[in-house]
């Protein structure tokens, strides 16, 4: 599965971008997508999921903040994110997972990023930086 992501780019704190997650000939049925961040010497954390049964997944920071979504008729996904802060500069990535339930990635983080969040495809990853 091929992923490529774009939409990053430079912003001002409390700004907007949507990111872009195209996945061409990938069955939304059957996969789920989802975006994932690392900042400077951090680990890499979930920030959204979607896929067509357990309904989207956000970790706790960007409740109320950004927005996944997807377009089956373009194989894209996308992330719109609004009000961002200087801690939301990271690379953000799209990965694809086959029968994956997005809820998992509530679960303890060690494990998660001992089997790479269980993902089966990752893309190249499209920096966002939010300048204060």
């Amino acid at each position: 599965v091929q992923l490529v992501e774009s939409g990053g780019g430079l912003v001002q704190s409390g700004g907007s971008l949507r990111l872009s997650c195209e996945a061409p000939g990938l069955n939304f049925h059957d996969y789920a997508i989802g975006w994932f961040r690392q900042g400077a010497g951090t680990e890499r954390e979930p920030v959204a999921c979607i896929n067509s049964a357990d309904g989207p997944y956000y970790v706790d920071s960007v409740k109320g903040r950004f927005t996944i979504s997807g377009d089956n008729s373009r194989s894209t996904v996308y992330l719109q994110m609004n009000r961002l802060e200087p801690e939301d500069t990271a690379v953000y990535t799209c990965a694809a997972a086959f029968h994956y339930r997005c809820a998992d990635l509530a679960d303890n983080r060690d494990f998660l990023l001992s089997i790479n969040y269980g993902m089966d495809s990752w893309g190249r990853g499209t920096l966002v930086t939010v300048s204060s």
